[in-house]
């Protein structure tokens, strides 16, 4: 299979899907993140013509742990909008480039702005990709495809709806997240945070919902023609 995993900024995959992505990826599909921001907002001191830069190269290095492609539309910080047309359609050209057969992206009930918008434009563009007569890119379609919602922040007004098990690509995830140094170091230098020990303690949370030692959860988007009567997530 094709999995698509689309956020917001460089570092959110791995906060939130690294594990099951990196399950989809051992079993050999074909896995590529995309941000849709480039994270030049995202520290207090860096310059954002430098962090935008730097944390490209982050996010690739992640990927590259778990042989995973990834990819930017290199929009700013604070200038991602859900009803932008311009900006859906670099989604839907996304789409059309990659074939995914399932697609992960941010929740409609995030706490974020930029990613609320993320994923307004993730669901409209995955509808059309897929109409024939609509050309203003890339000329090929893309199908109607399953979209899962990766959990929010904390665990925050999410209520699961799939998990999964990823208590064997648990300490890749945390490599993966611990590549974003400009994110991590930041917060424990200066806010006393360990991010990667907050990562793994809610997957460890979410590992006891279901009976396993760590694990993700997802809910899907319920709406026709997105169902398909088998199961995706691996």
């Amino acid at each position: 299979m094709n999995i698509l995993a689309i956020g917001c900024h460089p570092d959110d995959i791995e906060v939130s899907c690294a594990g099951t992505l990196a399950k989809f990826a051992q079993r050999g599909d074909k896995v590529t993140v995309c941000h849709v921001c480039n994270g030049n907002m995202g520290h207090v001191v860096i310059p954002s013509d430098e962090l935008r830069v730097m944390r490209g190269e982050e996010a690739r290095k992640a990927g590259a742990l778990a042989g995973i492609e990834v990819v930017s539309l290199d929009i700013g910080d604070l200038l991602v909008n859900g009803y932008d047309m311009e900006q859906r359609d670099k989604v839907m050209e996304l789409l059309r480039i990659y074939q995914p057969d399932a697609i992960i992206t941010h929740s409609p009930t995030d706490y974020h702005g930029d990613h609320l918008a993320v994923s307004r434009l993730v669901f409209d563009a995955s509808y059309v990709a897929s109409c024939v007569q609509y050309q203003p890119g890339v000329s090929k379609v893309a199908a109607v495809t399953p979209l899962f919602y990766m959990d929010n922040f904390a665990g925050s007004n999410f209520n699961p709806t799939e998990y999964v098990d990823i208590t064997d690509t648990i300490e890749l995830k945390i490599q993966m997240l611990e590549c974003h140094v400009s994110q991590l170091k930041w917060m424990r230098d200066h806010d006393g945070m360990d991010f990667a020990d907050f990562v793994r303690t809610c997957s460890k949370f979410r590992g006891y919902q279901c009976g396993v030692p760590y694990a993700e959860a997802f809910t899907q988007a319920f709406v026709y023609p997105k169902i398909v009567p088998r199961r995706i997530l691996p």
